[in-house]
């Protein structure tokens, strides 16, 4: 089970470590492919005995409630990302020379000959917003693709399915590419490092680390962005083909070998003929939706990978323009009294609510919720000047509070102490009470939400339905 492909899988004692969304296409495929399948699985509820059911009447063993425990005659591990490295099984398996993949090196392993290539994202923020515009830049160009990995259609499906396709646009996490050690993409970016899943990684290194396994091995560009020196410390670590190009995106004018914007056109000065001094006009900062800063970032690194994979200038244009982002993600909700209302609750992180924060002049800041380990003084700091007022929600508001009494003391701050789902209407009445013609309330928490709401969606949900209630 070393490095090359597994043609025979036929009797192979494979542990599958963990269900759910990436677990069960991998038992069900290596159950298919001939292998002796047992799935270990920490939990042991209502969800994960009705999978197992589904599982064991194909004929493959599942033990729940016990994740821990190397099953007799292992042979490979295939786990689920979100497994932690640090877990007992992995040091069993460690100890017994077992090795340990994870799905996107399952997939990585099964390709068919001649299969499509894959050209990767990566980045702390922004990965599925720019793997969505570029499908949507390849499909423009005529391209056979779909966007696939940490975002929908799994990877196992579109590698073992009988849709054939010629490119794919891969989104991957840090997990992920921590688990994935024979991957090696066409083109690949990292759109960006932030402190983020610390606790998985054990420290800012190993996390940065792990995001720069998605350069090894590209064949023709690894795209970075010039405004994240990190990113570009990956490139150079990075070991590489020959004549693998490092191709930069910027918000400036780009130089040879980046892409980047002039007078409101994004243009690449990488995929031409004579870069020194030739540029390649590809599409309108209004073709780009919606136009904030960071997601013309995602929109240069979309159209470095396509014209890295050799689409036509025209296709980025088309592509950008037929992409619609998904729900939560700096959507704008309506306009009351001359104040935009805006939902990112997507930002669930401070280095996105710092960009979200960035796109607005005037913003009445709706923020708070669970914290993960985050701090919050560089984000206040860096946004202040931008600050009409601060509405905080959720249980760790108060680290949002003392942060903007250090950095925005001149700030107006209200504090509201309820957790309940009724909060956000609450909140969206005093942000409406803060605000001025000519300014954005915008949600973008910086914080996770399951201390009050199920999921991002539903926060999001939340307030634009506080907005339209308002407005009636």
């Amino acid at each position: 089970m070393g490095s090359g492909q597994v043609t025979d899988w036929q009797g192979k004692h494979v542990t599958v470590a963990g269900l759910g969304v990436s677990g069960v296409p991998a038992a069900r495929a290596l159950h298919g492919l001939g292998a002796k399948v047992t799935v270990v699985n920490d939990g042991d509820d209502a969800r994960a005995r009705e999978q197992a059911a589904e599982l064991e009447a194909l004929g493959v063993t599942v033990r729940l409630g016990d994740g821990d425990t190397l099953p007799d005659g292992t042979e490979l591990i295939v786990t689920a990302p979100g497994w932690k490295p640090d877990k007992p099984l992995f040091a069993a398996a460690d100890a017994a020379g077992v090795p340990v993949w994870g799905d996107v090196e399952l997939a990585w392993r099964l390709r068919k000959p001649g299969a499509a290539d894959w050209l990767a994202i990566t980045g702390t923020n922004g990965k599925t917003t720019t793997v969505q515009m570029l499908a949507s830049i390849l499909e423009a160009a005529g391209l056979r693709t779909a966007a696939v990995g940490n975002i929908g259609v799994s990877l196992l499906d579109a590698v073992l399915g009988d849709e054939e396709y010629d490119v794919l646009a891969v989104e991957l996490s840090s997990y992920q590419l921590h688990w994935a050690p024979s991957l090696r993409a066409h083109s690949a970016a990292v759109l960006n490092l932030a402190p983020d899943h610390l606790d998985w990684h054990g420290s800012m290194e190993a996390y940065a680390k792990d995001k720069g396994r998605i350069y090894e091995g590209n064949r023709i560009a690894c795209v970075y962005n010039t405004a994240d020196k990190a990113t570009e410390d990956l490139v150079r670590e990075a070991d590489v083909e020959e004549g693998c190009r490092a191709i930069g995106f910027t918000l400036g004018t780009p130089g040879p070998s980046q892409l980047g914007v002039v007078e409101g056109i994004l243009v690449d000065r990488a995929f031409v003929e004579n870069r020194h001094k030739n540029a390649q006009e590809l599409a309108e900062v209004a073709d780009v939706k919606p136009a904030a800063p960071h997601n013309i970032a995602n929109a240069l690194a979309a159209a470095a990978l396509a014209r890295a994979y050799g689409v036509p200038a025209g296709a980025v244009r088309d592509g950008l323009r037929a992409f619609t982002p998904d729900a939560h993600r700096i959507a704008h909700v309506a306009d009351l009294d001359g104040v935009a209302y805006v939902d990112d609750s997507k930002a669930t992180n401070t280095h996105a609510a710092q960009a979200s924060l960035a796109a607005y002049d005037s913003v009445v800041w709706i923020a708070g919720g669970l914290a993960k380990g985050a701090t919050f003084d560089e984000l206040v700091a860096d946004a202040a000047k931008r600050l009409r007022g601060a509405v905080l929600i959720g249980r760790d508001r108060e680290l949002i509070r003392e942060a903007l009494a250090r950095h925005a003391p001149e700030v107006p701050v209200v504090d509201l102490g309820r957790t309940d789902t009724g909060a956000m209407l609450e909140a969206v009445q005093e942000a409406r009470r803060l605000a001025r013609p000519g300014d954005t309330v915008l949600l973008a928490p910086a914080c996770a939400s399951m201390d009050m709401f199920a999921n991002y969606n539903k926060r999001g949900d939340a307030f634009a339905q506080a907005v339209r209630e308002l407005g009636a």
